[in-house]
């Protein structure tokens, strides 16, 4: 199945900030591992986030940019593009908790 990708206006921002290397990285993640397999956790790449139910999705991409992402039936919404140093702080800021788990 081909999803739509859809970058919220903040990952549009996040994306623009990036250098041109990065941004180019970046891209060509987005379209190789959330068009076709969004939800393909894997060791390295793709991670399912425990205990948030908003963004439900990680992706790295090379070192140092984390990608956080939702998933609905027929879309990837792209919440946020982060470098690595600043990523728990986004989830902490950002991240909605599952009711059960408490705050982030």
């Amino acid at each position: 199945m081909r999803y739509e990708i859809v970058l919220a206006p903040e990952a549009v921002e996040d994306l623009k900030g990036l250098p041109a290397k990065d941004r180019s990285e970046v891209k060509d993640a987005l379209e190789r591992h959330l068009r076709h397999g969004p939800t393909a956790v894997s060791q390295s790449r793709i991670k399912r986030l425990r205990g948030i139910s908003r963004p439900q999705y990680r992706l790295r991409v090379g070192d140092a940019i984390r990608v956080f992402y939702d998933v609905t039936e027929i879309c990837v919404e792209v919440l946020a593009i982060v470098v690595k140093a600043e990523a728990d702080a986004w989830l902490e800021r950002f991240g909605e908790r599952d009711e059960e788990s408490g705050p982030v």
